[in-house]
């Protein structure tokens, strides 16, 4: 929590140090028009979505491997079970962590990418990402890649089906409110371990 707590005062600083140095004006990536999307059932999504959707699948599934079959990502999820009993096995934790900083960094980078292709940038564009992406873990379950994905996929609905009878504005409002339902009565998240604390 230390550390989480702590990054997120890093973020703030960093996003007001690039607003001092390069300016707060929105950049955009794309050179191309926009075109129309495609109609499925009564949703539309644009060739952009589909692209992002179809590279996010895939470093789903390169992390996922990864995490689970290769050295490197057992000695990741040993350091995250419990860091005194990987060093015993011969693992150095502090090497791992950086390992693991380096891949996450690597992915947000990519997801920033991503999101850039189909909206503007600008120095804040981060912080509701972040915000969504802890949101969704915790009710997926802390440490399990299926819940993370589980729990993306059910905000995401939760979110637009709540917007679809009241206004736009209120979809971080539903968010929260998901989020404190999961802590009150599921902290250990849908695909999380089961503990005491929980109420069912």
């Amino acid at each position: 929590m230390v550390f989480l707590i702590a990054s997120f005062g890093v973020f703030i600083f960093i996003q007001n140090l690039l607003q001092l140095i390069y300016g707060a004006q929105i950049l955009t990536l794309r050179t191309w028009p926009v075109v129309e999307g495609y109609q499925i059932f009564s949703a539309v999504i644009t060739p952009i979505q589909i692209l992002i959707l179809s590279v996010s699948l895939i470093l789903l599934a390169i992390i996922w491997l990864a995490i689970d079959k290769t050295k490197i990502g057992k000695a990741i999820r040993a350091v995250a079970d419990d860091p005194i009993g990987a060093s015993v096995s011969g693992i150095y934790p502090e090497k791992t962590i950086l390992y693991s900083f380096g891949i996450g960094s690597a992915l947000a980078g990519m997801a920033g990418v991503l999101i850039s292709l189909e909206t503007n940038i600008e120095p804040t564009m981060g912080f509701n990402a972040i915000l969504k992406g802890i949101i969704a873990s915790i009710i997926g379950g802390i440490g399990s890649i299926p819940g993370a994905v589980l729990g993306g996929f059910f905000l995401g609905i939760v979110e637009n089906l709540g917007i679809w009878k009241i206004q736009a504005g209120w979809k971080d409002t539903i968010a929260f409110a998901v989020l404190i339902v999961f802590l009150l009565f599921r902290p250990g998240g849908i695909l999380g371990k089961k503990n005491d604390k929980d109420w069912f």
